[in-house]
């Protein structure tokens, strides 16, 4: 049989908050909560952005050191929490959008004919001095420069940035100061956040996880796409020398678009399986579960951690959308509503009138398994991710365009939902998770898309969600955003609507979909599509089961003994996922940050012809069962 690819734990962070345990996705849907789950939320978000700490069994206001309950969090931090969180005005922290730095070419002449004079010091002179130049000793380590004609020089400016909004983590959310960080970019930070959240969200414990299967069956899948442009990474390896600076030696190293995946596996897990990174730009979290699916329903990887994180918040990365026409910008803003006020919390407009997308940081990590060693393991069934599918656009005039591929990715998917769950359950219980990247030219490329294949497959009033709306586009882990999503829905059955558009635009193609501008409850929903379209033709599209739907696919493979025994087990599980929970409501996150921990001794590797033992883990790995051409021996 083909294993099922089941969907056991998944953490992260992005504006929207934690992952785990749908914190995030409560956020965005905070209005049509049960006060209980409300008030979570509310607990939740205040310690994760450390407005509250939870010292000697109470829970202090970190402002003023007074004494608060739970219940009084909405009440006297409620708007404080919502402000700091979802879209809104880029923050300090990341740079001062209404005087952003650069620096400005300045042409200086002297208004004395034998032209301009000044001092420095000799160790400042250019390399080599300019031919024009006459430099004379003044002293030692002085000189006197006279320059005939002109000088160009750069000088610090600030200038008004016309891109102001961005999906960014919750103010107040340091990951950095959760752990002995050393240095490490902001993305990184976020990915020990985010795995450690998604390894203790399953309720496993962890080496016993790993001891469950032989060491090579563990696979990570992970990428960034503009790897670490904080000044701990590429950004400040790029600016150092225009700005004077020296490189340090860690900067090249970590800004690698692989490293998320290498610190997974270095510092939270200690996997010594497959290590996998691929980017595929805004499919790129699609494109590494696309691995991470074959190679379990291949027999490769039995247990696979996907994941996928972006902090590029810079004025760089920013200004480099902004010149495309990509981002949405104040004077578009403007425009489309008639005002010379913007509101920074409506500024992704997925399927309305809009102007450009919202740019946004985030990591986030998925932990899935085979559906025999979920079971075995008694994990919680979150859902289960059948296939994902990849296609490119062909020849291309635009880089940027889209094209055909898009419609392959969600043509096959769907066809394979059908097959699997049936004609009613495609068309009564699935949904959309769109791209949704709100760009005039997305509306409607993608509402087509839709539109024709839910003629083909007579699907009428298909919901669809679009989380850029709220949490902007956070690029590489985009899709994860969508995950994560499908999953609230699939716990909560709330669909979350788009709230930032007044209403769906003129040209969207929207006569056999659902798209809806409040959040609303529906009916149990068994099908998930997350769909992503990449620049350069990165399509994906990925067909996600619900648990209930899941769980009805494993009846026909197990029996009912098998399932008696994971329900018992199951009951340990669920109880260390809510020790959990309540944990990290209360701020306790406890940061798996192993450095230098537990070692591999390589002298103590134990080999022969048939197999490899390695120190700390109970299971061998094979080496006779990796010959696929029998037929050829």
């Amino acid at each position: 049989m083909t294993a099922l690819p089941i969907i056991v734990g998944m953490g992260g962070i992005n504006a929207a908050g934690r992952t785990s345990f749908h914190q995030g996705f409560r956020r965005i849907v905070l209005d049509k909560l049960t006060q209980k789950a409300r008030q979570e939320t509310f607990l939740g978000l205040a310690t994760l952005m450390n407005l509250v700490s939870y010292q000697g069994g109470q829970l202090i206001v970190n402002k003023d050191g007074t004494v608060i309950t739970a219940d009084q969090i909405e009440i006297r931090l409620g708007e404080q929490i919502k402000a700091g969180t979802l879209i809104r005005k880029i923050e300090k922290n990341h740079f001062d959008v209404d005087a952003t730095h650069w620096q400005q070419k300045l042409t200086i002449k002297s208004s004395d004919s034998a032209g301009l004079r000044f001092q420095c010091k000799k160790r400042d002179l250019p390399t080599p001095v300019p031919a024009s130049w006459q430099v004379t000793d003044i002293e030692s380590k002085l000189v006197s420069v006279l320059v005939p004609e002109q000088l160009e020089v750069k000088h610090d400016s600030y200038r008004d940035n016309p891109i102001k909004a961005a999906g960014q983590f919750p103010s107040g959310f340091e990951p950095g100061k959760m752990y002995n960080s050393r240095y490490q970019p902001r993305g990184l930070q976020a990915t020990i956040f985010a795995a450690t959240d998604a390894v203790r969200s399953t309720g496993l414990e962890w080496q016993q996880v790993m001891n469950s299967v032989k060491p090579d069956q563990i696979g990570t899948y992970s990428a960034s796409i503009a790897g670490q442009m904080s000044d701990e990474g590429f950004g400040g390896l790029i600016r150092a020398r225009m700005k004077g600076e020296r490189v340090s030696t860690k900067q090249l190293a970590l800004g690698l678009n692989t490293m998320s995946t290498d610190f997974i596996n270095a510092y939270v897990t200690g996997s010594v399986g497959t290590t996998f990174t691929t980017s595929g730009a805004c499919a790129t979290f699609l494109y590494n579960l696309r691995a991470a699916v074959n190679d379990i329903q291949a027999g490769r990887t039995r247990v696979a951690i996907v994941a996928s994180v972006e902090c590029a918040l810079t004025p760089e990365v920013i200004e480099g959308f902004g010149t495309m026409g990509a981002l949405a910008n104040e004077e578009g803003l403007k425009k489309l509503d008639n005002s010379d006020h913007v509101d920074y919390r409506r500024t992704s407009r997925p399927f309305g009138e809009n102007c450009g997308f919202t740019i946004g940081e985030g990591a986030q990590v998925a932990i899935l398994m085979d559906d025999e060693l979920a079971l075995a393991m008694g994990a919680q069934i979150m859902g289960s991710v059948v296939d994902v599918f990849v296609n490119a656009d062909g020849v291309k005039k635009s880089i940027t365009a889209p094209g055909p591929g898009n419609y392959i990715t969600m043509a096959k998917s769907v066809a394979l939902a059908e097959q699997i769950a049936g004609t009613e359950a495609l068309r009564e219980r699935s949904f959309i998770l769109a791209h949704g990247s709100s760009t005039p030219q997305n509306r409607v490329t993608e509402s087509l898309i839709y539109h024709k294949v839910a003629e083909a497959f007579s699907i009428n009033g298909w919901k669809i969600a679009a989380p850029k709306a709220y949490v902007g586009h956070t690029i590489a882990p985009a899709s994860g955003d969508q995950l994560a999503m499908a999953l609230g829905v699939f716990s909560h059955n709330i669909m979350p609507g788009v709230t930032t558009i007044d209403k769906v635009a003129d040209d969207v193609y929207n006569e056999y979909l659902d798209i809806r501008t409040e959040h609303y409850e529906c009916q149990d929903m068994d099908i998930a599509f997350i769909n992503s379209k990449g620049f350069g033709g990165n399509n994906a599209t990925a067909t996600v089961f619900s648990p209930k739907q899941t769980m009805r696919l494993l009846a026909k493979r197990y029996s009912d003994d098998l399932f008696t025994d994971y329900n018992s087990k199951l009951e340990c599980t669920v109880q260390a996922q809510l020790r959990y929970q309540h944990a990290a409501d209360l701020g306790q996150y406890e940061l798996i940050y192993r450095f230098g921990e537990g070692q591999i001794d390589e002298s103590e590797l134990l080999i022969d012809k048939e197999s490899l033992t390695i120190p700390g883990f109970d299971n061998k790995i094979t080496l006779t069962e990796n010959n696929q051409y029998t037929d050829l021996s």
